[in-house]
């Protein structure tokens, strides 16, 4: 009996530990490539640099608006297949500058940028 009770102990001892080890590791995919999820285009806050937590993540094709985004960003494109990213100074996808290609990232001022769009 007395063994019995000694395993169990040690079993609900090893379970606590990992449950409360479990809240302080933060999962994150495999393929996150600076926190920026696989098959994402992300866009960190200014100046971060290293980039480490992205406070934008864009996984839809098509243009998507920015607002209050001054200064130099890091913009990283983390999809796959070849697809593409550009930085616009329009809304919606207007007046993109050059191509930011798939698994690459640029580190730009965002104060003229309105909009950043992803491409196939």
């Amino acid at each position: 009996m007395r063994k019995l009770f000694r395993g169990a102990a040690a079993l609900a001892t090893s379970v606590v530990a990992v449950v409360a080890l479990s809240g302080t590791v933060q999962a994150q995919p495999a393929d996150a490539w600076a926190g920026c999820p696989d098959g994402a285009v992300c866009i960190y806050p200014q100046n971060q640099n290293p980039a480490v937590k992205p406070t934008h993540i864009f996984y839809s094709y098509g243009a998507h608006n920015l607002s209050n985004q001054f200064g130099n960003h890091w913009v990283l494109n983390n999809q796959y297949g070849g697809a593409t990213a550009n930085l616009c100074t329009g809304y919606n996808g207007a007046g993109c500058g050059g191509t930011i290609a798939a698994g690459t990232g640029v580190y730009a001022d965002l104060t003229p940028i309105n909009s950043v769009r992803l491409n196939r």
